[in-house]
C-alpha cells in the first residue's frame, strides 16, 4: 500500500472522539469516515472532526472505500462487527477488551487468519515510548531475570447500573475494563501464566467491582495485581529482576516516566513523553503493519489477546461470575 491508510470509526462515542483527535498530524493515516446506528450521530461526529463520509449504519461503513476500521463500540458488540469487517476485507483495530468471552475471541482470530485480514486489539499502552523502552530493557537483560511484577489499576467509579461500566449486557465490570490493562502488562513481559487465582467482590447487580489477582508460573515466577472501582489508588507497576527493578510511575497505562533502580546503585529517572493523548502511537503502528502487508502485529499479536482473554475468564470464574 503506497498511499495513506484510510480509516473509518464504528461507534461515535467518547472513546471514538478521543481517537479521532489523535489522527491530526499523523503521517500516512487519514480518518475519513464514521458509522453509527444513528445517521444524525454519524453526521454530527463527521462535522466535529471534518470527516468526508458519515454513514447511518455499520453495514454502509463496511461497504465504503476505507482500508481499516476502529471499533469503538461497547465490548459486547465487538464480535459481530469485527467478523463483519473481516468478511468485508477491512483491517480492524478492536477496542479493548477484545471481546467478552474466550469463544468470541477465538472466532475473530480464526476468521482473521482464514481471510488473511489484519486484526489487532487496541492495547495502546504497549505502544507508548516508555513501554517500548521498558520492553527493550527487559529483552536486553538490563534487569537480569525478571521474576515478579507488582501493580494495580484502581479507579473509583460511582455505582450506576445503567452505565456501560456496570452493565453486564454491555461487558461491564472491573475485570474487562481495568483487568485487561494489568493482565496485558504482565503477559507482555512474563508471558502467559500457568495458574490464575483471584479474590474480590461483586457489586449489587452481580458485576465484578474489585479483585486481587495472583498469577503463577511453574518455574516460580509470580505477579500480583489489584483492580477496583470501589477505592482510590495509584495505578503503578514495579517490574523486578535479579539485577534491579523498574518503577512505572502512575498512571502506568499512560506511562511516560520510568525509575530504574539498579541493584546496589543509584536510581535513575527516565522520561519518555508520549505524543498527544498517546493513542496515536498505536494508530501509527497499525498503519505501518498495513503498509508492510502484515496480518498481525508483532507487538500486540492475536495470541496475546487470546491469552489475556483466557486470564480474564479465569479471574471472573474465581469471582463467581
Amino acid at each position: 500500500m503506497s498511499r495513506p491508510v484510510r480509516w473509518g470509526i464504528a461507534g461515535p462515542g467518547r472513546m471514538a472522539a478521543v481517537m479521532a483527535a489523535e489522527f491530526a498530524g499523523l503521517a500516512d493515516n487519514d480518518l475519513v469516515a464514521v458509522g453509527s446506528r444513528s445517521a444524525q450521530r454519524a453526521a454530527d461526529f463527521a462535522a466535529d472532526f471534518g470527516l468526508s463520509q458519515a454513514y447511518g449504519s455499520y453495514e454502509a461503513l463496511l461497504a465504503s472505500d476505507v482500508d481499516a476500521i476502529y471499533l469503538a463500540t461497547p465490548h459486547a458488540q465487538h464480535t459481530d462487527l469485527a467478523l463483519a469487517a473481516i468478511a468485508a476485507g477491512k483491517a480492524v483495530l478492536v477496542e479493548k477488551a477484545f471481546t467478552t468471552s474466550v469463544a468470541d475471541t477465538e472466532a475473530i482470530i480464526t476468521a482473521a487468519r482464514a481471510a488473511g485480514v489484519f486484526v489487532m486489539e487496541a492495547m495502546w499502552t504497549r505502544f507508548l515510548p516508555a513501554m517500548v523502552e521498558l520492553r527493550r530493557m527487559v529483552a536486553d537483560g538490563e534487569l537480569g531475570e525478571v521474576r515478579t511484577i507488582q501493580g494495580d489499576l484502581i479507579a473509583p467509579r460511582d455505582f450506576d447500573p445503567a452505565d456501560r461500566l456496570f452493565n453486564p449486557d454491555l461487558g461491564g465490570g472491573a475485570v474487562l475494563d481495568l483487568g485487561v490493562y494489568v493482565l496485558s502488562f504482565v503477559q507482555q513481559l512474563l508471558g502467559t501464566p500457568d495458574t490464575v487465582q483471584a479474590t474480590g467482590g461483586l457489586l449489587p447487580n452481580g458485576v465484578d467491582g474489585e479483585a486481587g489477582i495472583l498469577l503463577g508460573w511453574d518455574d516460580g515466577r509470580f505477579a500480583s495485581q489489584a483492580i477496583s472501582f470501589r477505592v482510590a489508588g495509584p495505578g503503578r507497576q514495579v517490574v523486578a529482576g535479579t539485577a534491579g527493578w523498574v518503577e512505572v510511575l502512575p498512571r502506568f497505562h499512560r506511562a511516560e516516566t520510568l525509575v530504574w533502580h539498579p541493584r546496589g546503585g543509584e536510581p535513575e529517572r527516565l522520561h519518555f513523553p508520549k505524543r498527544g493523548a498517546g493513542y496515536g502511537h498505536e494508530i501509527e503502528h497499525v498503519g505501518q503493519c498495513l503498509q508492510a502487508g502484515l496480518t498481525e502485529s508483532p507487538v500486540m499479536p492475536l495470541e496475546d489477546s487470546l491469552a489475556v482473554q483466557r486470564m480474564m475468564a479465569a479471574v471472573l470464574r474465581e469471582l463467581g461470575r
